[in-house]
């Protein structure tokens, strides 16, 4: 996914101009949280405030802006009385003309927002790896994808994801920051095992899941105690996974819904940012 920095610095290199539109304020049931924001063109748009008519009337304001050479403008949307939407939240839109203070703006909230995603270990490249690295790569994680076999990555690396290649995945799991999570699924259930015991061992994962099925878990839970760890951690522990959906083993369809749980398991982690700051306008606006 292009970032709307990017896309706004490539706006307007080319000399083409743009509004960007932020919810400001959100209040009650709202199609997008505050901090959301888009990006409208005389011809394109990019990103999005919640689609319907809330963004039509905001593509309309934008574009009239674009004509008339206003520099800001604000809406404030009952969504029910204003848009005939039926979420009955209450929206307000900051409307800018966008510069090169904006794209500054909207780099610094992308530095923020990037540094604040949780992490996500995923062992093992794979067949079912890669369907996982696919699914994973526009989810706003930070992903380390982590596997001995050179040849098991694909030629081309999802955009965000983040390759390691190394004979010591305990490594990376060692320095992995707390509250991070964890996704096992290598070509040797003993490496399972190890990795498995250890992401539990630390105490803070947001997930830990391992590839299997019930005999798998249960031959694990034996080795685990077996090794005098406790049975309490063992609570921690998602395998199989992606079990909401039981006799498909699709690996599409086993990385979806590994997606779910781990987006709910993030989910503290995952509170929207709140507004960017207000561009410095240069001297021309």
């Amino acid at each position: 996914m292009i970032s709307l920095s990017t896309t706004l610095s490539g706006w307007l290199s080319q000399g083409a101009s743009a509004i960007l539109v932020t919810v400001a304020e959100a209040r009650g049931s709202t199609p997008r949280e505050e901090g959301a924001g888009m990006l409208v063109g005389r011809e394109a748009c990019a990103g999005t405030v919640g689609g319907g008519r809330l963004e039509w009337t905001a593509i309309a304001a934008a574009r009239r802006m674009l004509e008339d050479g206003s520099a800001a403008e604000t809406l404030d949307l009952p969504l029910g009385p204003a848009t005939g939407q039926c979420c009955g939240g209450h929206v307000v839109l900051r409307l800018e003309r966008a510069d090169a203070g904006t794209v500054a703006a909207l780099e610094e909230l992308e530095r923020r927002v990037l540094a604040a995603r949780p992490t996500l270990l995923l062992f093992g490249a794979g067949h079912v790896g890669r369907a996982m690295a696919t699914a994973f790569a526009p989810l706003p994680l930070r992903l380390l994808w982590i596997d001995s076999r050179a040849q098991e990555f694909p030629e081309t690396i999802p955009a965000g994801v983040e390759r390691i290649l190394t004979d010591s995945p305990l490594d990376p799991l060692a320095n992995a920051p707390s509250g991070s999570g964890y996704l096992v699924l290598t070509h040797s259930h003993a490496l399972d095992f190890e990795i498995a015991e250890v992401a539990l061992r630390r105490g803070d994962a947001a997930y830990v899941g391992m590839i299997g099925s019930a005999t798998k878990r249960a031959k694990f839970e034996r080795w685990f105690l077996a090794r005098g760890r406790e049975v309490d951690a063992l609570a921690g522990l998602t395998c199989p996974i992606g079990a909401a959906l039981t006799g498909d083993k699709r690996p599409e369809v086993i990385a979806a819904l590994a997606a779910a749980e781990l987006l709910v398991a993030f989910a503290s982690a995952l509170t929207p940012s709140p507004p960017p700051p207000t561009p410095t306008r240069s001297a021309h606006s």
